[in-house]
Protein backbone atom coordinates (compact mmCIF):
# COMPACT_ATOMS: atom_id res chain seq x y z
CA UNK A 1 0.00 0.00 0.00
CA UNK A 2 1.61 3.22 -0.68
CA UNK A 3 0.82 5.74 2.06
CA UNK A 4 3.33 8.59 0.15
CA UNK A 5 5.98 9.26 -2.28
CA UNK A 6 8.26 7.90 0.04
CA UNK A 7 7.24 4.53 -0.65
CA UNK A 8 7.05 4.64 -4.76
CA UNK A 9 10.50 2.94 -5.70
CA UNK A 10 10.65 5.22 -8.55
CA UNK A 11 11.36 8.31 -5.88
CA UNK A 12 14.15 5.79 -4.11
CA UNK A 13 15.89 5.44 -7.20
CA UNK A 14 15.62 8.83 -8.15
CA UNK A 15 16.23 10.37 -5.42
CA UNK A 16 19.46 7.87 -4.66
CA UNK A 17 20.78 8.97 -8.04
CA UNK A 18 20.31 12.53 -7.28
CA UNK A 19 22.49 11.86 -4.37
CA UNK A 20 25.08 10.11 -5.92
CA UNK A 21 25.08 12.84 -8.42
CA UNK A 22 26.21 15.31 -5.91
CA UNK A 23 28.36 13.56 -4.09
CA UNK A 24 30.11 13.07 -7.30
CA UNK A 25 29.59 16.15 -8.51
CA UNK A 26 31.53 17.93 -5.48
CA UNK A 27 34.71 17.17 -7.89
CA UNK A 28 33.93 19.35 -10.75
CA UNK A 29 35.83 21.86 -11.32
CA UNK A 30 35.21 25.03 -9.65
CA UNK A 31 34.71 26.69 -13.02
CA UNK A 32 32.12 24.14 -13.72
CA UNK A 33 30.16 25.47 -10.48
CA UNK A 34 27.98 27.72 -12.23
CA UNK A 35 26.95 26.03 -15.31
CA UNK A 36 27.80 21.72 -15.20
CA UNK A 37 27.62 21.31 -11.72
CA UNK A 38 24.58 23.55 -10.83
CA UNK A 39 22.47 22.31 -13.59
CA UNK A 40 22.99 18.46 -13.06
CA UNK A 41 22.36 19.14 -9.58
CA UNK A 42 19.33 20.91 -10.19
CA UNK A 43 17.78 18.70 -13.02
CA UNK A 44 18.40 15.30 -10.53
CA UNK A 45 16.53 16.90 -7.64
CA UNK A 46 14.38 18.23 -9.80
CA UNK A 47 12.97 14.24 -10.68
CA UNK A 48 11.92 12.46 -6.93
CA UNK A 49 11.14 16.88 -6.24
CA UNK A 50 8.33 16.13 -8.99
CA UNK A 51 7.62 12.58 -8.21
CA UNK A 52 6.44 13.98 -4.87
CA UNK A 53 4.15 16.68 -6.27
CA UNK A 54 2.84 14.29 -8.47
CA UNK A 55 1.52 12.01 -5.94
CA UNK A 56 0.15 14.60 -4.16
CA UNK A 57 -1.76 15.41 -7.22
CA UNK A 58 -2.58 11.99 -8.29
CA UNK A 59 -5.96 12.44 -7.84
CA UNK A 60 -6.43 14.34 -10.57
CA UNK A 61 -5.15 11.56 -13.60
CA UNK A 62 -4.09 14.75 -16.08
CA UNK A 63 -2.54 16.46 -13.52
CA UNK A 64 -0.44 13.35 -12.27
CA UNK A 65 0.38 12.71 -16.08
CA UNK A 66 1.69 16.13 -16.29
CA UNK A 67 3.84 15.78 -13.48
CA UNK A 68 5.22 12.82 -14.47
CA UNK A 69 6.47 13.28 -17.81
CA UNK A 70 7.64 16.56 -16.19
CA UNK A 71 10.12 13.98 -14.14
CA UNK A 72 10.79 12.27 -17.32
CA UNK A 73 11.81 15.22 -18.95
CA UNK A 74 14.11 16.36 -15.84
CA UNK A 75 15.71 12.77 -15.94
CA UNK A 76 16.26 13.24 -19.40
CA UNK A 77 17.91 16.29 -18.83
CA UNK A 78 20.11 14.96 -16.09
CA UNK A 79 20.94 12.40 -18.79
CA UNK A 80 22.27 15.06 -21.22
CA UNK A 81 24.84 17.14 -18.33
CA UNK A 82 25.92 13.12 -17.60
CA UNK A 83 27.56 13.71 -21.18
CA UNK A 84 28.97 16.79 -21.22
CA UNK A 85 30.48 15.23 -17.36
CA UNK A 86 31.87 12.40 -18.98
CA UNK A 87 32.95 13.87 -22.36
CA UNK A 88 34.99 16.66 -20.00
CA UNK A 89 36.79 14.17 -18.30
CA UNK A 90 34.94 14.89 -14.65
CA UNK A 91 33.22 11.57 -14.41
CA UNK A 92 34.58 8.04 -15.02
CA UNK A 93 33.20 5.59 -17.07
CA UNK A 94 32.30 3.26 -14.88
CA UNK A 95 30.06 6.22 -12.64
CA UNK A 96 28.62 7.50 -16.18
CA UNK A 97 27.27 3.85 -17.19
CA UNK A 98 25.74 3.47 -13.70
CA UNK A 99 24.11 6.94 -13.90
CA UNK A 100 22.84 6.56 -16.81
CA UNK A 101 21.60 2.89 -16.59
CA UNK A 102 19.55 4.39 -13.22
CA UNK A 103 17.75 7.07 -15.58
CA UNK A 104 16.77 4.48 -18.37
CA UNK A 105 15.36 2.56 -15.50
CA UNK A 106 13.75 5.52 -13.35
CA UNK A 107 12.42 6.58 -17.79
CA UNK A 108 10.74 2.88 -17.72
CA UNK A 109 9.38 3.45 -14.53
CA UNK A 110 7.54 6.55 -14.57
CA UNK A 111 6.46 5.19 -18.27
CA UNK A 112 5.07 2.37 -16.45
CA UNK A 113 3.24 4.44 -13.90
CA UNK A 114 1.77 6.62 -16.77
CA UNK A 115 0.31 3.87 -18.77
CA UNK A 116 -1.06 2.01 -15.37
CA UNK A 117 -1.84 5.36 -13.26
CA UNK A 118 -5.23 3.21 -11.73
CA UNK A 119 -2.19 1.43 -9.95
CA UNK A 120 -0.90 5.08 -8.21
CA UNK A 121 -4.35 7.10 -8.25
CA UNK A 122 -6.68 6.72 -5.20
CA UNK A 123 -9.49 3.84 -6.28
CA UNK A 124 -11.86 6.73 -5.99
CA UNK A 125 -10.74 9.10 -8.32
CA UNK A 126 -9.91 6.14 -11.34
CA UNK A 127 -13.60 5.20 -10.82
CA UNK A 128 -15.38 8.35 -12.28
Amino acid sequence: MLRGHRDLKVFQLAYRLAMEIFHLSKHFPREEVYSLTDQIRRSSRSVPANLAESFRKRRYPNMLVSKLTDCDGEATETQVWLDFALDCGYLSKENYDRLTEGYEEVGRMLSGMIANLHRFAPPSIMRR
